[in-house]
């Protein structure tokens, strides 16, 4: 069994726009080796169709912007360096899974600091999580955070993870490196971990709680 330890979470995430800024830059700079986020945008958007979705997932509107561009934003505000896997770096695959797409982000950025793994369908995803798991990423091989006892993204590895990272394959994405590591599970506030939209009911609940935190 691998070993689980509870880690603090040294910034609050539900703060105004200024606290908010004031956190990223903090949390930026106590990063001293910043991981790459692998943003995975490969995948087909499957479920999401079949709930009766007309639109790619990835591009259904949401507030006036594609869901990736919610993502990517975060992305962007976090200050990190990014590595987007879009469709086309994994289709001489047969039938490419998530841990094909994580695979292959990591063999693109041989270089990294670590990396986060960040699924391009959590439009409500915050740029204080990316900061929190890489500053907890100094310290563990493995960083997962939680969301009011539910797993969320993105998961943190450290370079001491890219050999077995860059052996997945299949639809289970990194379970098995996480396995294998004592994990840092990180308690966030921060919804968007956790809320992906993998079906149309779920892009409408994401819809509601941006339209309500920006009326806020």
């Amino acid at each position: 069994n691998c070993g689980v330890h509870h880690c603090a979470n040294r910034a609050g995430q539900k703060c105004s726009s200024g606290c908010a800024r004031g956190n990223r830059i903090f949390l930026r700079q106590s990063v001293i080796a910043l991981p790459t986020v692998i943003v995975l945008a490969a995948g087909k958007g499957e479920r999401f169709k079949a709930s009766g979705a007309t639109h790619d997932k990835l591009q259904a509107p949401l507030c006036g912007q594609p869901v990736r561009a919610h993502v990517l934003a975060a992305v962007r505000a976090s200050g990190l360096p990014c590595h987007v896997v879009e469709r086309a770096d994994t289709a001489h695959l047969p039938n490419p899974g998530m841990g094909d797409s994580i695979a292959c982000g990591v063999a693109a950025t041989p270089d990294a600091n670590g990396w986060l793994i960040l699924p391009a369908d959590l439009p409500l995803i915050q740029s204080n999580t990316l900061l929190v798991v890489a500053e907890a990423l100094q310290q563990y091989a493995v960083v997962v955070p939680r969301y009011e006892g539910q797993q969320g993204h993105p998961v943190g590895f450290a370079p001491s993870c890219r050999e077995a990272l860059m052996q997945l394959t299949g639809d289970h994405g990194a379970r098995a490196v996480v396995a294998q590591h004592t994990v840092c599970r990180l308690d966030v506030d921060d919804e968007g971990s956790v809320l992906d939209v993998d079906t149309v009911e779920a892009l409408a609940l994401a819809q509601a709680r941006m339209q309500k935190s920006h009326a806020s």
